[in-house]
């Protein structure tokens, strides 16, 4: 698929430009002949686009294609939807600085976020997994946490509240983590899980004061 250069340029400006990198975000559309248009720049689908994934500049969504995110910094950050996190990891038993961390790591907080692979929502739920826990809108974030927190608890249960293999099993599956008896060799998945890490002690610190 040919990716347009035209818009590279304008992109790296956008993000360099002023220290603005953090606040930036980046669309990724393709368009009617199935050319693909990275931008800082919101398209329509009147205009012919048809958004594949957004992301912020900062937030390490989509590690599958920025490896090496472990050498990055990472911050805590605040979103519309801590209160709601909070009140969804207790409902569920989850500790509130792990389930905040995995929002963080898969969507940026974005309930509209969409990955190439078509996982979508806060938790980036895919279809097989979202009819597996009964959500029916995965842009919904009140369904999305439900899902994916009810997900999550499961994969703790499973690895026997090993957080790094529920991480692991999260990312790639649960049957990859048996098939590997432990993290699969996947450079997306160990990055994932190491992320995941980092912004769970970070938010353990913030919420707990530790």
């Amino acid at each position: 698929m040919f990716l347009r250069p035209i818009i590279l340029p304008v992109l790296l400006v956008a993000l360099c430009w002023s220290g603005l990198a953090a606040a930036a975000t980046i669309y990724v559309y393709t368009d009617k002949r199935g050319d693909r248009l990275i931008t800082n720049q919101p398209r329509s689908a009147a205009e012919g686009f048809r958004l594949l994934k957004k992301y912020q500049a900062d937030d390490y969504f989509g590690t599958a294609e920025r490896p090496g995110q472990r050498s990055r910094a990472l911050a805590p950050r605040l979103s519309d939807y801590d209160e709601l996190i909070l009140s969804k990891a207790r409902q569920l038993g989850l500790e509130p600085a792990l389930m905040k961390a995995i929002v963080h790591a898969e969507s940026a907080f974005d309930p509209r976020a969409i990955s190439p692979k078509g996982a979508t929502g806060l938790m980036q739920l895919m279809p097989a997994t979202a009819a597996r826990y009964g959500v029916t809108d995965r842009f919904n974030p009140v369904q999305s946490l439900e899902g994916g927190g009810r997900y999550m608890r499961d994969l703790l249960m499973l690895f026997n509240h090993d957080t790094r293999l529920a991480l692991a099993a999260y990312n790639a599956g649960e049957n990859a983590v048996a098939r590997y008896q432990g993290i699969p060799p996947y450079a997306e998945t160990q990055d994932y899980v190491e992320t995941v890490m980092r912004l769970l002690d970070l938010y353990r610190k913030e919420m707990l004061g530790v």
